[in-house]
């Protein structure tokens, strides 16, 4: 994976910039409110100095018509806040959805070496976090602030002590704010890091079901799963502790913040500096902001959350992709020679593939052979320009793959390796991924010459049948032949197989390595495979040792 430059707050920073516009809503909303809700502790202090004055008449039922109508249209303000936070949810959940999914098949091969994609897919369920706290602290904190300023500004008016008290108020938030932040934010960190260990691990157990039943197995999967639980509830604990810092230092504010304002007020209105209502208006006014700052403080949870969620999906995110873009100068009607000149490879401190010079003509059949681990399903994915970081240059009638839309480029170049699995759907969709350009009967051909009609043609629902994710419940050879099938179905310029007779039948392996080294085809062929049948329809052999090729024509 890439070294990560990106602080948490700078993700969040960028967050906010791409929704700018719904921040500003919020904001431009809470604003109102704050004016409109400041009729309630107004209107009371009207209202009580009338009564006070002992007179009832039509300006208290005036007056409270005010107070109400101040409640009612601040609760419609608030309303438009949830309305934009809700669209904001739902952008944030479409636009995540569709950035991993079109960063998923572009990811640099190298920058996934020691990464494995299912596990890091899993990082989408902190979408449902982010689209959650984010509008949540938007609203509230927004709207905390605005009642804070709003009622500083009102205090100030009624004495100069007031004002004196909001900058202590403001001084203590910091405080508190200061104190945890950065403590709440790490340890929301390692608890979300133990969260997905623990979700990795039982996924592990799930993926390997059978090899865990045995009770030795399922002993070191629970000792396994004791070891991350506990990892997590040591987190989960520090994290707790931080909470408890700000829950106590909260309630110790809220008293000595109520305190000094009842015992202030109420000297103020024995010293006639304030009247009754005044009073009243302060105390009401008073208890707002102190909810307020408790909002602020509770909402501080939310904002670990958030953060720790903006920064497990950004290990996804900031993974590199492949170059996008580039030219498309290549013609389907025309032959296609491949030259690969001077490629080098390495995959972490390891040299893999060492000066491979080859071509490879259109109707060339090639065989790959060598020793284990020698770099010959590397030189496969080399070959069909599947590896991003390598040295050297491939050329295509004589275009530099660098130069080329590497999209564009692998709808010429089709393969299949022992890993490729199917997806959930339909069969026609696992061969044709919905190309519009695969005609039904090519697909037909293909299933015929793969030996894979009388499957077909079993299922109730023929190429509608829905296949499961991996292909569960279906034979390894059925699954095998309908990726070859894939591999095949948009007509490749270069074909590239690792062992795609594996496991067959003997009459089975011969057709279909008959059809695919046929004269026919409309390929150039290269093959990994320990099949002696390939050697009598293969024309060029290449024969890898330690990385290094050697070629036998």
């Amino acid at each position: 994976m890439a070294t990560d430059t990106k602080t948490p707050w700078i993700r969040l920073g960028r967050l906010l910039s791409l929704e700018r516009k719904s921040v500003f809503k919020i904001l431009f909303y809470a604003v109102f409110a704050g004016l409109v809700e400041l009729g309630l502790p107004l209107g009371i202090q009207a209202i009580v100095n009338i009564i006070v004055g002992g007179s009832f008449n039509a300006s208290v039922i005036l007056l409270t018509g005010v107070v109400l109508f101040s409640v009612a249209f601040g609760g419609v303000l608030r309303y438009m806040q949830l309305r934009i936070g809700e669209d904001l949810q739902q952008r944030i959940f479409a636009r995540s959805s569709f950035e991993l999914i079109y960063r998923f098949p572009k990811m640099k091969y190298s920058a996934l070496q020691n990464e494995y994609p299912p596990e890091l897919a899993n990082r989408f369920f902190d979408v449902m976090t982010i689209q959650k706290t984010l509008p949540k602290l938007l609203i509230e904190f927004s709207s905390a602030f605005i009642q804070i300023g709003f009622g500083l500004i009102l205090l100030s008016l009624y004495h100069p002590f007031f004002v004196f008290f909001g900058f202590l108020l403001i001084a203590l938030f910091y405080v508190i704010f200061k104190l945890s932040l950065r403590e709440g934010v790490k340890e929301s960190l390692h608890e979300s890091n133990y969260k997905y260990k623990t979700a990795h691990w039982i996924q592990e157990v799930a993926r390997s079901i059978e090899g865990f039943k045995v009770s030795e197995s399922f002993s070191y999967a629970s000792q396994r799963n004791d070891e991350t639980s506990l990892k997590y509830l040591n987190a989960r604990e520090k994290h707790f502790r931080v909470l408890r810092f700000q829950f106590f230092k909260m309630i110790a504010f809220k008293v000595i913040v109520a305190a000094a304002l009842l015992i202030v007020g109420g000297l103020l209105v024995i010293n006639e500096q304030m009247n009754i209502g005044q009073f009243v208006a302060a105390e009401i006014i008073i208890v707002l902001m102190i909810n307020s700052v408790e909002k602020l403080i509770k909402g501080l949870e939310d904002l670990y959350v958030l953060i720790a969620g903006l920064e497990k999906l950004g290990r996804v995110t900031d993974i590199p992709i492949e170059i996008q873009g580039g030219n498309k100068p290549l013609n389907r009607e025309q032959d296609f020679i491949f030259e690969y000149k001077n490629i080098n490879l390495s995959l972490g401190n390891e040299k893999v593939l060492k000066n491979i010079n080859a071509t490879i003509y259109p109707n060339d059949s090639i065989l790959v052979q060598g020793t284990p681990g020698s770099g010959k399903s590397t030189l496969l994915r080399v070959l069909a320009g599947l590896i991003d970081n390598i040295e050297g240059n491939i050329l295509v009638n004589d275009f530099n793959l660098k130069n080329i839309d590497l999209t564009y480029f692998r709808d010429f170049a089709g393969h299949y390796f022992p890993n490729n699995q199917t997806f959930e759907g339909t069969i026609l969709e696992n061969i044709t991924l919905n190309n519009p350009d695969i005609s039904m009967d090519y697909v037909q051909f293909l299933i015929k010459k793969l030996e894979l009609s009388e499957f077909v043609k079993s299922q109730d629902k023929g190429l509608e049948t829905i296949i499961y994710t991996e292909g569960r419940h279906l034979p390894y050879t059925i699954n095998k032949k309908i990726m070859i099938a894939r591999a095949i179905a948009s007509k490749p310029k270069l074909l590239v197989l690792k062992d795609p007779t594996q496991d067959l039948m003997e009459d089975e392996s011969k057709k279909i390595i008959d059809f695919l080294s046929g004269p026919d085809r409309t390929w150039a062929l290269v093959v990994v495979s320990t099949n002696q049948l390939w050697k009598d329809k293969c024309n060029r052999f290449f024969y890898m040792d330690n990385g290094e090729m050697t070629i036998n024509e």
